[in-house]
């Protein structure tokens, strides 16, 4: 099964975030393709490489980097979300990449289900 999601809630103020990777990367592991997670509203947080977490917090922007990395998951930061918050190119983590909300509309046309966390 095909499974896109969206993530519209920041790393740390919110658990969507960390219940969308841990949702993910379970599917991957049961054999499920996570094709693209589209991050929207308050979500574009979880891709800036400027996040630094203390040692012994959990670095919620470099779970989903090595899930892209290991995995092929294309993390699309939505880029009239993104600009409001400014974030940019220039500061994304590792496999994250900013366009448009068409790459929500063709994840939830591809894939088997979409589903979303966060508000």
């Amino acid at each position: 099964m095909k499974i896109g999601i969206m993530v519209s809630e920041g790393p740390y103020n919110h658990q969507a975030s960390d219940t969308a990777y841990l949702f993910a990367r379970t599917a991957i592991e049961k054999g499920h393709k996570v094709p693209r997670v589209f991050f929207y509203h308050d979500g574009v947080n979880n891709s800036t490489r400027l996040t630094e977490p203390p040692t012994d917090d959990r670095n919620v922007v470099n779970r989903w980097s090595k899930l892209a990395e290991d995995h092929g998951v294309d993390l699309v930061v939505c880029i009239a979300a993104g600009m409001r918050r400014g974030i940019k190119d220039e500061i994304l983590a590792p496999g994250f990449r900013i366009s448009g909300l068409g790459q929500l509309v063709e994840a939830g046309i591809q894939c088997d289900r979409l589903v979303t966390f966060g508000d």
